[in-house]
């Protein structure tokens, strides 16, 4: 199966998706891991990404696609994967869809991840203190919810029109959020 799971910063989606690559058997692709995996590693792909991250800006289509492209092409994407994180704009949907072409694949599911402002807030300022992940201060939360609502929420739009949006109450412990998961997806 090839997925999406959407969702502002803080709804769980790295920690549902985790869940969903077991239960699914299918790679789960994090294109912030990636990007925090070279940041932390101090490479020209994580120097050029720690530019925009500081601003709480997305890193730039280019460099987004070129890195979520090769990761498709690894074996263990073959058969299916859970991309968490991308696309986010309609740049990214048009080629995404376009690498999927080429090898007569397509999206089949996105889930869309539904959670309160507030809480979000509230989360991702505790993972700040817990992981001491510098890029998640209030004002680059703030900046990263005016920047998920403007650019990647039309993408929502465009899932919804081909049918393929399932939207899942964020809202709950982890174990329930998984279970309104497997529903949705009758897994």
């Amino acid at each position: 199966m090839r997925l999406l799971i959407m969702g502002p910063p803080g709804a769980g989606k790295g920690t549902q998706a985790v869940n969903i690559s077991k239960t699914l058997n299918i790679p789960h692709i994090s294109t912030g891991d990636i990007f925090r995996e070279n940041m932390k590693n101090e490479t020209a792909l994580g120097l050029e990404a720690k530019a925009f991250y500081d601003k709480g800006m997305y890193v730039p289509d280019e460099v987004t696609n070129r890195i979520v492209e090769d990761r498709l092409t690894w074996d263990d994407a073959k058969n299916g994967f859970l991309l968490d994180g991308y696309p986010r704009t309609i740049e990214q949907v048009n080629f995404l869809d376009q690498i999927l072409a080429q090898k007569s694949q397509k999206i089949e599911k996105v889930l869309e991840l539904t959670i309160d402002v507030p809480v979000v807030v509230a989360r991702l300022l505790k993972r700040a203190q817990e992981q001491g992940r510098i890029d998640d201060t209030k004002e680059v939360i703030t900046k990263r919810l005016e920047v998920y609502a403007s650019s990647t929420a039309p993408l929502l739009t465009e899932y919804k029109n081909r049918s393929i949006l399932i939207k899942v109450d964020g809202m709950g412990s982890v174990s329930e959020v998984e279970g309104k998961i497997k529903t949705a997806l009758s897994v």
